[in-house]
Formats: structure tokens, C-alpha cells, sequence
């Protein structure tokens, strides 16, 4: 598109502005890829909604890198992403699905919980589907909906909480039943302050599930799910695969993802520029 008016502005200009058209071009190329992008991953959306007759909502965290430094920049559920996800269930009204594409390693439990209760209080069928992964807080917003979608090969993940300081991160299970094996006097301040914290943790994620998988499964069910999933019973990054989630959620879980959902992930990769919101939806239109 820039060689018409490049040959018009002659020879001489051109090699005397060369720097200049150089810049010039290296802005505007990724200005107009990032666009083409944009509008790919909304018609996808739109179509996608059609076809199911719902509200597509995308959660989608993909490791960016930063411009010319070539820095990784990992991405997880934050703030910014609960409150544009609440208002695309806030503005779906209350006879229409929600499909949420979830692709995420995790993030603020804050924010997952915000998602995960508010997708439960939407009256409408809400589904998510996951064609990689959905860990950690992502399996917590998993949990709140009526159905899961997932690749056979996907994941979701345990869900018990994670205490740290600037020295790291340690399971909420480790630190209390560190505090069981060793006597009070062998333990310094700082440990003792994180384990009460880590009993407090638990206990407030396991009536959190609870009160998620209220109405969808009986006392049992939800005790056996909080074991697996809440108790510490694995490292924080084992993977639940689709066979595993179907063992202990049942017949919510399904393996038929839409092809729609892999083309839209083709559209959601690295870039190189100012952060890509990690959330898009198209509202509901007035017939």
C-alpha cells in the first residue's frame, strides 16, 4: 500500500528522508497488523455467538514480549480484567448464555473469585471452554459455570491457595502442617504469621468452592471436588486433564470444542507493542 505514494514522492526525496519512511513504515506496519487482528478475533466472536445463540466473553493470557527489548511479560487474571468481564456479564441480559473462552496460568484470587461468583449468579446457561489450559484461578472460575468445554488434552488445576513474600511463594498446606511438625519455639515470627494466614486461606477457599458448587452437586460430591482440588493434595501446578475432570465434576464436562476456538487462538499471539487487553466481548444488540 506504500509503494504508489513512495514513487511519487521522486528519487531525491526518497533518498534524502530514507530514515524518516524507514520509521514511518516500521510504526505503521504493526498498527495495521494489530488491527487486522482485532477485527478478525470480532468477527470470529460474532459468528461464534450466532452459531451458539450466546455471549462470547474471551479470557485469553498469552506470555507477551515487550517492544525492542525482547523481554518476556507474563499475563494473569487481574483487576482490570474482573471488572471488564463483569460488565460483560452485567450487560448480557438474563435469557442469554455465556460462553467464556478461558485460556489463563492463573492470577489474583480476588479477581477469580469476583468472575466466578458473578458468572454463577447470571440466570442464563454459562458455559466455558478451554482449548489449553485454565489453572489455578481459572479453574476456580471454571467450577461456577454449567458446563466446561475443554480439549481432551487440556488442563485445569488445583486451586489451593499459594502465601509468599518478596524470599517466594509456599503452598498454604506446606506452612501449616509445618507448624503441626515442629514445636513453637524452632519456628521464627514470620513463619508463624504465614502459617495462620495459610489456615485462614484455606479455610475461606473451601467455603468459597462450596458456596460455588452450591445447587450442582450434593455434600459428597463437593467434599470429594474440595479434596482433589482445594486441599493441597498435589503441587499447585498439576494438570486435571479432560478425563480427570470428567471423573470428578461429571457429565458437565465435555470435549467438543468448536473449531471457532482454535481459529481465535491462531489471532492471539505474542505481540510486540502496547499490551493487548486480555478481554473482549461482543454485547448483546437490540433486535
Amino acid at each position: 500500500m506504500f509503494e504508489p505514494i513512495l514513487l511519487q514522492m521522486g528519487p531525491e526525496f526518497l533518498l534524502s528522508n530514507i530514515w524518516i519512511i524507514f520509521f514511518l513504515i516500521l510504526f505503521l506496519v504493526p498498527m495495521i497488523q494489530r488491527r487486522y487482528l482485532e477485527q478478525s478475533r470480532r468477527r470470529l466472536l460474532v459468528k461464534m455467538g450466532k452459531k451458539r445463540g450466546s455471549v462470547v466473553v474471551t479470557l485469553i493470557h498469552r506470555q507477551e514480549v515487550l517492544s525492542f527489548l525482547g523481554i518476556p511479560l507474563a499475563r494473569y487474571i487481574d483487576i482490570d480484567d474482573s471488572e471488564q468481564v463483569l460488565r460483560a456479564i452485567r450487560t448480557t441480559p438474563k435469557d442469554v448464555p455465556i460462553d467464556l473462552i478461558l485460556h489463563t496460568p492463573g492470577g489474583l484470587a480476588l479477581a477469580a473469585t469476583q468472575i466466578a461468583l458473578a458468572l454463577k449468579a447470571h440466570p442464563a446457561r454459562k458455559t466455558v471452554i478451554i482449548p489449553h489450559y485454565a489453572m489455578s484461578g481459572g479453574t476456580l472460575i471454571a467450577l461456577a459455570v454449567d458446563e466446561i468445554i475443554m480439549d481432551p488434552h487440556a488442563a485445569l488445576g488445583p486451586v489451593d491457595p499459594q502465601l509468599g513474600d518478596r524470599t517466594g511463594s509456599y503452598p498454604a498446606t506446606s506452612l501449616v502442617k509445618l507448624m503441626a511438625k515442629k514445636k513453637i519455639d524452632e519456628v521464627d515470627d514470620k513463619t508463624i504469621v504465614l502459617a495462620d494466614q495459610a489456615q485462614k486461606a484455606l479455610s475461606q477457599m473451601d467455603g468459597l468452592v462450596r458456596t460455588i458448587l452450591d445447587g450442582k452437586c450434593d455434600g459428597d460430591k463437593a467434599g470429594l471436588i474440595i479434596e482433589e482440588f482445594v486441599s493441597g493434595k498435589y503441587t499447585h501446578d498439576h494438570p486435571f486433564l479432560a478425563d480427570d475432570a470428567k471423573r470428578l465434576l461429571g457429565d458437565c464436562v465435555k470435549t467438543d470444542v468448536p473449531a471457532e476456538v482454535y481459529d481465535l487462538m491462531k489471532l492471539y499471539r505474542m505481540e510486540v507493542a502496547r499490551r493487548r487487553p486480555g478481554v473482549e466481548y461482543v454485547p448483546v444488540t437490540e433486535k
